[in-house]
């Protein structure tokens, strides 16, 4: 059966990364955003000539052929539900879910109805890691030995910090869940499946609810070890770059690199310098997007479909048991 020329989407929240998204979606010419969805119906007419204030309503009134999820977690497992029930393909953002057995129940779900369901997981689609990735598999560095992958932002500062999602600061689990949850994932992009990791978190600032610093050292079965540093205090050069850290990786036979700014490095020398200028951090919202309508297009497996981002969320259950338990852990695979 012959495909349509655009695929209509919708778009459920329309919050503030929700902006991102819609950015992404108006810059493809084979998708067309037909309605929004949010409480907030004034708010949702900003990025859709149709608008409903329920997802039920959109998904009886409204023929789809994707919806795009952009609201807080404790609602992906309901809204997945509701999509697979419309038999309507979904992209979720992260985090996939609260707890890990909302996420089991998500992936089992997915998988008992065949659905098409991809977790929107943009960090490993940034244009650098990519660019890093490619090198690693070309064998640039040999072997890669090791790694650190750095964030750094400052904007968890003071009495009201996060100011652009200030929800953060009531959040029990916060930096790991939210934040090192993207580089975790970016790290099995990288090195592979995760074999155990130790992790030391801490809350430096008073009025937030969870912990806001955090260092994870990492062993992969690929014989690769690193870590994975985190904190919202400050920044690297140039500030407010698009990396949000940076990022060193150490090979057999020599070294490759990301500054803040998004350029690779082979051994210190330039080698990649083809950062977007517009987008969501190297556009990889955007990225993110067109692999998904790849897929709903050709068949092809998502990279980050539900059952395999299980894995990415296994690892930070594995962190937050590891930070509260002091010591090694291996991740969980097995659904609840």
């Amino acid at each position: 059966m012959s495909q349509p020329a655009r695929l209509r989407g919708a778009i459920i929240g329309c919050g503030f990364f929700a902006q991102f998204h819609i950015d992404g979606w108006r810059r493809m010419d084979d998708v067309e955003i037909v309605a929004a969805c949010d409480e907030l119906v004034d708010r949702a007419a900003q990025f859709a000539p149709r608008t409903y204030a329920t997802p039920r309503a959109l998904l009886a009134n409204e023929k789809l052929d994707f919806v795009d999820i952009v609201t807080r977690p404790d609602t992906h497992l309901p809204l997945v539900a509701l999509a697979i029930q419309a038999g309507v393909p979904a992209i979720c953002q992260k985090p996939m879910a609260p707890t890990w057995p909302e996420a089991c129940d998500m992936a089992r779900l997915v998988a008992e109805a065949r659905a098409r369901v991809m977790i929107h997981e943009n960090w490993r689609w940034q244009p650098w890691y990519r660019e890093a990735g490619r090198r690693l598999r070309a064998g640039d560095i040999g072997q890669p030995y090791t790694y650190r992958l750095l964030t750094r932002r400052r904007d968890g500062f003071g009495d009201a910090p996060y100011a652009h999602q200030p929800y953060f600061k009531d959040m029990p689990r916060l930096l790991i869940y939210e934040t090192l949850v993207h580089h975790l994932d970016t790290a099995r992009f990288l090195f592979g499946e995760v074999e155990c990791l130790h992790a030391l978190a801490r809350k430096r600032n008073p009025v937030i609810a969870g912990e806001d610093q955090v260092l994870i050292t990492v062993r992969h079965d690929t014989g690769v070890d690193g870590s994975v540093d985190g904190h919202r205090f400050g920044e690297l050069e140039p500030p407010n770059g698009p990396v949000m850290g940076a990022a060193w990786i150490e090979g057999e036979t020599g070294t490759l690199s990301v500054d803040a700014s998004g350029r690779v490095f082979l051994e210190g020398r330039l080698v990649w310098d083809e950062v977007p200028a517009i987008g969501y951090r190297g556009d990889s919202v955007r990225a993110t997007q067109r692999h998904f309508i790849d897929c709903l297009r050709s068949g092809a497996e998502f990279e980050s479909g539900a059952e395999e981002y299980l894995k990415t969320f296994a690892l930070v259950e594995a962190a937050y048991r590891s930070a509260a338990e002091g010591r090694l852990v291996k991740p969980s695979l097995g659904m609840v």
